[in-house]
């Protein structure tokens, strides 16, 4: 009998249970998690082989629920895997997403220190989350939440204030030295532009002063060159940063200021009254208006804990209104301040629409119904914003037509819906539960490979950071130098193709970084981020693509993605190897709030010299529970 396998991982559930495995010495690594998501079975292989390598004592770990643990209250409802190192009943680091190489270099390296501590070599430092609130910062956010009239938060950005560093100060070189002073008063520069402003911008600007007898100097003046425009905040709540920058620049006349307030930035920069070196907000409501002058499309950050709560819900445009009016509704989705995180085109079949309609399939009409949502392709969306679900209900209207034009005309079903037919133009789930079944029905959660080629491998870090803004979990990374014959079997589907020699040549002459991501609709929604094939078509079609950016001819295009899922598990498998990626369902959750990041270009049917061509996964996913 093959002996039985020592537990590598101590399972915690309560909070006598967490006090009890603090009291333990060493290095504790605690794999923190929601109920809803589950531990993070992606690197308990890795884990397992830095034990067995390390062969420790003082080295234990441990899996943590942090519904159910009062310590751990601030880990909660979080989707993205959380390593948390204590020594000595003190927090020693800290590592979000499961990232191996990081938490391998974690271990080793707060293992070393604690050695060094128990053997009175050095003192336990200190360690602080920044990325969680500070006790300073819960007490401000409490007086100003007592401050509401509501008993629920209201969302609220902080205020900001405009400055602008007139042309006088810009000639004289002493822009940093004013920047300098204004970081030193703790004003936040949330924005800086550098512009020439026209005669005719400085009049609009100044137009309050337009019957001053010094108005046509002034605009002179304020036209004669480069000026730099910035936009501050400062303190939680930004509410001192219009009478902070107001007291740091002084009186608007220069020679008044050097008498009354000499240490002020017009005492110190301005020659007089026009050329005072500076300009600043007297007032919320000037600052608000001269915002909106210089950025129109600015938006100030939300102050702490004051975030609107960001939703995701399903939408669906049926054949006709897909058809005939998708770029109105579209644009009228996002005018109502939805974010459009994924699409998908789909001409759905009776198998499909059985399922997702399935409550509905005794009913008289459904034959009717199902030749309608047949006769054309569907556009399913994603779609992201507080309330997201009500707000979209409340687009679309009354599922009537008839009912929907008279109590609500100008909702999407009254303007959009095809006159003369039963069936309304629009889906959308109607409960937050039903959205997710929709959503995974349509957009199922998938795994991935990319892998960045040796002619963009320094440039990995800005791919990686561009995967990550298009709403990818990176689940594993690690550099590899291919051998050919592994660059063989990266592309063994392509063997005997004119370019295999060059590319297995090509893949095997230097690093490459190897991902697996996860994501709704990942598959597909990589193969978009990535762009054609062709980095020329690339930077003509989707200038804002991987390849686009990054690459310089069809094989150095930058980027590799898996065209399918058998692709990607078969890569997974061999550079990572099944003891490094235990992908299952709660893993998959992981990304559950990626939906609410949205795409970076429109999906390409491009086809690949390289890879295979996408193939849509309609036929995937879970099933749809609408109550339409």
């Amino acid at each position: 009998m093959p002996p039985k396998q020592v537990q590598l991982q101590e399972s915690i559930e309560s909070q006598d249970q967490w006090d009890k495995f603090l009291d333990k010495d060493g290095l504790l690594v605690v794999d923190v998690y929601s109920k809803w998501c589950g531990p993070c079975k992606a690197v308990t292989g890795l884990l397992r082989r830095i034990k067995n390598e390390l062969g420790d004592d003082l080295l234990k770990f441990a899996t943590a629920v942090s519904d159910t643990i009062d310590s751990l209250e601030n880990y909660r409802d979080k989707s993205q895997p959380t390593f948390l190192f204590y020594g000595g009943h003190e927090l020693q680091g800290v590592v979000r997403g499961a990232n191996g190489p990081l938490i391998q270099k974690s271990i080793k390296e707060l293992l070393e220190q604690e050695h060094k501590i128990q053997d009175g070599h050095m003192e336990r430092p200190e360690f602080i989350d920044e990325m969680l609130k500070s006790a300073v910062i819960e007490d401000l956010v409490e007086e100003e939440e007592e401050k509401e009239s509501s008993p629920q938060v209201a969302s609220k950005r902080k205020d900001v204030t405009v400055a602008i560093i007139k042309p006088d100060a810009v000639a004289k070189g002493l822009v940093d030295d004013i920047l300098e002073k204004v970081k030193s008063r703790g004003l936040e520069v949330l924005a800086h532009e550098e512009r020439v402003l026209t005669r005719e911008e400085a009049a609009e600007f100044y137009s309050h002063h337009s019957e001053s007898e010094t108005f046509e100097e002034l605009l002179d003046y304020m036209s004669s060159g480069p000026c730099h425009v910035l936009v501050l905040t400062k303190g939680v709540t930004g509410e001192d940063a219009v009478p902070e920058l107001r007291s740091l620049v002084g009186p608007t006349d220069s020679e008044k200021a050097k008498e009354e307030a000499p240490d002020t930035l017009r005492a110190m920069y301005g020659t007089n009254h026009i050329q005072n070196a500076i300009h600043a907000c007297d007032s919320g409501e000037s600052a608000a208006r001269e915002l909106a002058f210089f950025f129109p499309d600015f938006g100030a950050p939300w102050v702490a804990g004051r975030e609107p709560k960001i939703q995701k819900t399903f939408a669906l445009l049926r054949p006709d209104a897909a058809r005939d009016h998708k770029d109105e509704i579209l644009a009228k989705v996002k005018e109502a301040g939805f974010t459009i995180a994924l699409e998908k085109e789909i001409q759905l079949t009776d198998e499909q629409i059985a399922e997702f309609y399935g409550h509905h399939t005794d009913k008289d009409w459904f034959g009717d119904f199902t030749d309608h949502m047949k006769s054309g392709p569907v556009l399913a969306l994603a779609l992201a914003r507080e309330e997201a679900v009500e707000k979209w209900r409340a687009l679309i209207g009354p599922k009537d037509i008839q009912q929907a034009k008279e109590e609500a005309p100008e909702s999407l079903r009254a303007e959009f819906s095809t006159e003369n037919s039963p069936f309304n133009a629009l889906h959308g789930a109607d409960n937050l539960d039903n959205a997710e079944h929709e959503l995974n029905y349509f957009f199922p959660v998938e795994k991935t490979v990319a892998v960045v080629k040796p002619s963009a491998f320094d440039a990995k870090d800005n791919i990686v950071e561009k995967i990550k803004e298009a709403g990818f979990d990176v689940v594993l990374q690690k550099d590899h130098h291919l051998t050919k014959e592994l660059a063989q079997q990266l592309y063994h589907e392509h063997e005997g193709k004119e370019f295999y020699e060059g590319l297995t040549d090509y893949m095997s002459s230097g690093p490459s970084h190897f991902m697996v991501l996860s994501r709704h609709d990942a598959i597909a929604g990589l193969r978009a981020v990535m762009g054609p094939t062709d980095p020329d078509e690339a930077r003509e079609k989707y200038p804002d693509s991987l390849r686009a950016l990054f690459g310089e001819d069809k094989m150095k295009n930058s980027i590799h993605g898996s065209s399918n899922p058998d692709h990607a598990e078969r890569i997974i498998k061999t550079f990572f190897g099944d003891s490094e990626l235990e992908f299952d369902a709660a893993q998959a959750a992981v990304v559950e709030d990626a939906v609410a990041q949205p795409e970076t270009t429109a999906t390409t049917a491009e086809e690949n010299t390289e890879e295979e061509t996408v193939t849509a996964a309609a036929d995937e996913g879970g099933t749809g529970e609408s109550t339409e």
